[in-house]
């Protein structure tokens, strides 16, 4: 008997778990059913029951941070410039979470990682493809052309939208990509506004300018740049009188560049390159005292930056820039540069406000999007139409179908009384240009 009972008892408990493990298994699925009306050709209406997909009952996680990713150079020759990018990317970061996050997501804040190329495209490839393993839903970057160009492609095979903030040359956008945006000027329009800018204000300070003489880095950024000016100039009846290329990160004094630019007696030298090398240029052209009208800069990474002004003192006056600039007169950007300085401990130059603006433009994308999906991002941000950016654009932040800002054209610039002032267009003066002009005559 007391056998008897003891196999009872066993019977039962493994039924009960039998039970419990069957209720376990419905908790997140179910099978519901649903009824259509449907109408007989003799006019009854007659229900017929079908079966729908299963579906999961179990509720989507609430999105709490969202990864994007930003590469640009932290060391190497432009650690300088790379550094402060990252550091305005981060600051845009900390902006967009301290005013709530992304809205859409219930309020899922951003999360940048950072990653550094060294300037070299190699790198710059491997660290997108790490970020994108890492699952970021979005990049920024690079600073430079043949950085970007990698990048771009990876992220054109991951489906990960990319926001260029500073990367010139045309052929990165040409290769038809469909997720890659950029919000700086091209070198089609860096060239070709240049020259048109140049002519401007030669013409109607009574001087026009007929030969020009041209020094420029010879990677794809400075070469872009270069022949966009050329074609350009040539409409204005300006020759290109001599084109002397150099390694930007090999070389330490343009004494023979700059002495071989002045021989053929060009009107102006213009010069296009990173900070460093625009910097020897700048040295090279007063320990020279060329003899010319001005020392124009296309797309220089020295004649209008603070850094600039501070390196080369008074012999910096007078020096142009033609380049991507922020909004001198928006409070907005007043604003940002303010908090970075105070931040930071130093100014914040053009190239830093592309950085902080292309994570706005990435996170307007996301927010649109109300997903994390890259893909939907990368739809959204083709929509994008952003009035409220920071950048001297005649319009808003709009990508055409190759990705191109439709509204990005470079401004006139001029160290005068030691300050960059914005001299051209007429519409975003600070100050009348002055020309004839360079520090040495």
């Amino acid at each position: 008997m007391k056998r008897l009972s003891k196999l009872l008892i066993l019977v039962m408990t493994l039924a009960l778990i039998a039970s419990a493990c069957v209720s376990g298994t419905s908790e997140t699925t179910t099978t519901p059913t649903t009824q259509a009306a449907t109408t007989t050709t003799s006019g009854q209406a007659t229900v017929t029951t079908t079966t729908a997909p299963a579906a999961t009952t179990t509720a989507a996680a609430p999105v709490e941070t969202i990864k994007i990713g930003a590469i640009h150079p932290l060391t190497g020759a432009l650690a300088g410039a790379g550094t402060k990018m990252d550091n305005a990317a981060k600051m845009a970061v900390a902006d967009i979470n301290e005013a709530g996050g992304i809205a859409s997501l219930g309020g899922a804040k951003l999360e940048l990682l950072s990653a550094d190329s060294t300037g070299a495209p190699e790198v710059g490839q491997a660290e997108a493809e790490r970020l994108v393993g890492e699952g970021v839903v979005g990049l920024i970057g690079s600073y430079q052309s043949s950085v970007t160009t990698n990048v771009a492609a990876i992220a054109e095979r991951s489906n990960v939208p990319l926001v260029i903030d500073v990367a010139v040359a045309d052929s990165i956008l040409q290769q038809g990509y469909k997720y890659s945006f950029r919000v700086q000027p091209n070198a089609t329009a860096m060239g070709k506004y240049g020259a048109e800018f140049l002519n401007t204000v030669a013409t109607a300070a009574g001087e026009p300018v007929t030969k020009v003489s041209y020094l420029h880095e010879e990677s794809g950024f400075g070469t872009s740049v270069f022949e966009a000016f050329k074609a350009a100039a040539a409409d204005y009846g300006i020759e290109v009188v001599a084109e002397i290329p150099y390694g930007a990160f090999t070389v330490t004094d343009l004494t023979t560049e700059m002495t071989q630019a002045a021989a053929p007696k060009p009107d102006v030298i213009v010069v296009t390159g990173y900070y460093n090398d625009g910097l020897l240029a700048a040295r090279a052209a007063k320990d020279l005292a060329v003899d010319v009208k001005a020392i124009f800069g296309v797309a220089n990474g020295a004649f209008d930056t603070p850094e600039f002004t501070a390196d080369f003192a008074a012999g910096a006056e007078g020096f142009f820039d033609s380049n991507y600039h922020y909004n001198a007169a928006s409070t907005k950007v007043a604003d940002v540069r303010d908090r970075y300085q105070a931040q930071y401990g130093e100014l914040m130059d053009t190239a830093s406000v592309l950085a902080y603006q292309a994570v706005v433009v990435l996170a307007d994308a996301i927010e649109r999007a109300g997903s994390t999906d890259p893909t939907a991002i990368r739809d959204a941000l083709s929509q994008t139409n952003l009035s409220d950016h920071l950048m001297a654009y005649p319009g808003p932040i709009k990508f055409n179908s190759a990705g191109e800002n439709v509204n990005a054209q470079p401004v006139l610039m001029q160290v005068q009384n030691g300050a960059v002032q914005q001299v051209w267009p007429a519409e975003l003066q600070e100050s009348q240009p002055k020309y004839p002009a360079v520090s040495w005559k």
